[in-house]
């Protein structure tokens, strides 16, 4: 079988508005495809600036097959490296996180510069050409404190990405925050059920009762349709922008990031049981303004973010398998806030940790259905899975784009 035009011909004659084919969400060579092209190869978030502060900070991550370490330079640059000693192939930094003034391979002590230029190599021919085997370079950006990376050797523009989202983002300073908090859980189903989950609140009232008393249960809130016609949203935004905040909502042309900022349910700041703020001091210094609701942001196929004026939680997405996906959230607020003073990490993480486990549960329930030999793609609601049928139109026409080479993807709504 080849896997390739078997995929191109299902997506091109898939049912619009139904989910995806059974072999999409639990067939393993569906899988490697989707990690070839789209993972191996577009933007992924993959971290915090605030994360690694310091030079010689680092953190590690694995995506698929590739070992990934960021860390910050000497020149206070933030760069992605290859993982992988050019002696024997060996990871070089075996932690997760960690701090160090050189990058030393535990293996043979092959040591390098934190720009990956190798330094030592011991014993050695004497016309070894240290210069030729530095650690090999991935494509890093940062922007509003987030850190996206592309291991293509080639990545796509990132200057749209770039130019979308900072202005929503650069408020909130968050590459000055702190993580105060982080999880990661393991939901045993495939990446594009997360997202699926993700992208509706059809689904909260039966399941969240944690979230559903801050969040907005209504399609124009947690959708991508009739925003711009809901005098609640158009009257939040003028009140946000007012105050300099960017806000309306923002769709790349292509459907894979979108910013834009919602109110919570009247009376709530936060995501708390209360509603009340969660910390003390504002996450910025530069936004003093009450009632901001959340900034949300996504970018498929790693990320979505919620930002108040308390703090920030922001997912990724990074799958496993074919039926297994890691989602890591982390909670930042302001670099000085105080646990045990400006907030309580038990109110600070409740709402959201009862919401993962709530929705990995449903994942997993969902992806154990799909199993069934009787399944079939079903249809999605018009009303309430608007968000989920426009990641469905960005995946399948990102994958037919990629399958077919180079062609303007047509716009979703």
């Amino acid at each position: 079988m080849d896997i390739r035009n078997t995929v191109l011909r299902q997506l091109k004659n898939r049912r619009e508005g139904f989910s995806l084919e059974q072999p999409f969400y639990i067939d393993q060579d569906y899988f490697k495809l989707d990690m070839e092209l789209i993972y191996y190869r577009d933007w992924l978030f993959i971290g915090h600036d605030c994360e690694i502060p310091k030079a010689g900070n680092y953190f590690t991550v694995q995506i698929g097959d590739y070992p990934i370490v960021i860390v910050r330079g000497r020149d206070g640059q933030i760069r992605a490296l290859h993982n992988s000693c050019r002696h024997r192939g060996s990871r070089v930094c075996t932690s997760e996180r960690g701090s160090s003034a050189k990058l030393v391979c535990p293996y043979h002590q092959w040591t390098y510069e934190l720009d990956g230029s190798l330094l030592f190599a011991r014993q050695m021919a004497e016309d070894f050409d240290k210069t030729q085997f530095n650690l090999k370079q991935v494509h890093c950006e940062s922007v509003g404190g987030y850190i996206f990376i592309c291991l293509a050797q080639n990545a796509p523009d990132f200057a749209p990405v770039r130019a979308s989202i900072e202005p929503y983002m650069k408020p909130h300073r968050l590459s000055e925050a702190k993580v105060a908090f982080q999880s990661t859980i393991i939901e045993k189903g495939n990446w594009k059920l997360v997202w699926e989950n993700n992208r509706e609140c059809y689904h909260c009232a039966g399941n969240h009762p944690e979230l559903c008393r801050t969040f907005p249960e209504a399609p124009t809130v947690s959708g991508v349709q009739g925003a711009m016609s809901d005098p609640v949203i158009v009257a939040h935004w003028q009140h946000c922008e007012a105050a300099g905040l960017p806000s309306e909502f923002k769709l790349s042309a292509d459907g894979q990031y979108r910013t834009t900022r919602m109110p919570l349910i009247e009376g709530a700041e936060s995501y708390t049981m209360s509603g009340q703020r969660a910390v003390k001091r504002q996450l910025s210094d530069d936004v003093s303004l009450g009632g901001i609701g959340t900034m949300l942001l996504f970018h498929y196929p790693t990320t979505w973010n919620h930002v108040l004026g308390d703090h920030a939680i922001s997912f990724r997405v990074l799958p496993l398998n074919a039926e297994e996906t890691a989602v890591t959230t982390k909670w930042l607020v302001h670099k000085d806030a105080v646990e045990g003073v400006d907030y309580d990490l038990e109110e600070l993480t409740h709402v959201w940790t009862e919401t993962n486990d709530q929705d990995r549960r449903i994942v997993e329930e969902n992806a154990f259905g799909i199993h069934s030999p009787a399944y079939e793609p079903g249809p999605y609601s018009e009303m309430h899975e608007g968000g989920v049928m426009q990641f469905v139109e960005w995946y399948s026409n990102f994958m037919i784009n990629r399958l077919q080479g180079d062609q303007k993807l047509s716009a979703v709504a």
